[in-house]
């Protein structure tokens, strides 16, 4: 994947300016990609949903704490964001900075859209990362503007573990918009056959492709922390080529393994103390960029957003 050329960096970071290149040329033997076309099928057994005008902005970005190691969910949900402010036109934003009028593509711009994500984070209370309950109150001040002006918004999770036929319902919060979806990084636990979440990840599903009550699904994920050039050259200071990441996803019940926390407030360690174990409905995620020899990607949910103009 290539980069444009280097631009302003982030407000904090001062770079001289270079000459932009010109226009890429389409390939002479691929010719230019085909535009995108929306997919809107919830009819009969099957479904298929794809939606278009999705950004795919980079989390990795100078000026962010940690170079925006763990701003996976401030960067998707901007994807997210600019759907609304692009395709419907909502006025989602803060203060003078409206998405709308913003191109994560265009050089221009790469210091406000940087500057969004962090702005993101703060009201998703990033604190060395960031959970999707505080996600949703971050689409909710972004979207204040948006309610100013008589739009009606909602947002909401959906558990795989609690959610009836989740893939289904997957399939059709995305016919609304695209969701932020959520995996969990899950290591073997102290008993055979269990599983220990050590991390996750957060990104942006723009398609789905399955049964209803089906036990797997197909999409496609605009991904903030996966571009190819990934710390090559000036990375923290670009955007990379859009992409659509394949994926499949397999419903599984799973063994997880919840480790004792430590109590601040109390002079024992209760972190010593045995873990407790419970069965949890999860979906495996398995895809060519997704391959690790370490631990298993299990998607534990998805947050969904809707939002409507005003009427009359």
């Amino acid at each position: 994947m290539l980069r444009k050329a280097l631009l302003t960096a982030l407000a904090t970071t001062a770079v001289g300016a270079v000459a932009l290149p010109g226009p890429a040329a389409a390939d002479p033997v691929l010719g230019t990609p085909p535009p995108c076309v929306k997919v809107s099928d919830l009819a009969g057994a099957e479904f298929e949903v794809k939606q278009c005008g999705v950004s795919d902005v980079d989390q990795f970005r100078a000026g962010l704490q940690g170079n925006g190691n763990a701003h996976c969910g401030p960067a998707s949900l901007y994807n997210v964001l600019h759907f609304w402010g692009h395709e419907k036109k909502a006025p989602v934003g803060w203060l003078t900075t409206k998405v709308g009028a913003l191109d994560p593509k265009d050089p221009a711009d790469y210091t406000v859209v940087g500057n969004s994500i962090w702005r993101i984070g703060v009201d998703a209370k990033y604190d060395g990362g960031t959970n999707m309950t505080n996600l949703r109150t971050a689409w909710n001040i972004a979207t204040q503007p948006a309610r100013n002006a008589g739009w009606a918004t909602a947002t909401d999770w959906a558990s795989t573990h609690t959610t009836d036929d989740w893939s289904g319902t997957l399939a059709k919060r995305l016919n609304q918009g695209p969701v932020q979806l959520v995996y969990g990084r899950y290591a073997p636990g102290p008993r055979t056959g269990s599983l220990e979440r050590t991390g996750g990840h957060i990104v942006t599903v723009v398609s789905a492709k399955g049964s209803f009550d089906g036990n797997t699904v197909q999409l496609k994920l605009a991904d903030p922390g996966r571009a190819l050039d990934h710390g090559q050259d000036d990375y923290l200071y670009t955007q990379s080529a859009y992409e659509s990441l394949d994926v499949t996803l397999e419903r599984k019940t799973i063994v997880e393994h919840i480790a004792a926390k430590d109590d601040a407030n109390t002079p024992a360690d209760e972190s010593l103390l045995p873990g407790t174990y419970r069965n949890v409905v999860r979906w495996e995620l398995t895809g060519p960029r997704y391959v690790s020899t370490k631990t298993r990607q299990m998607v534990e949910g998805f947050n969904w957003f809707v939002m409507s103009p005003p009427v009359g």
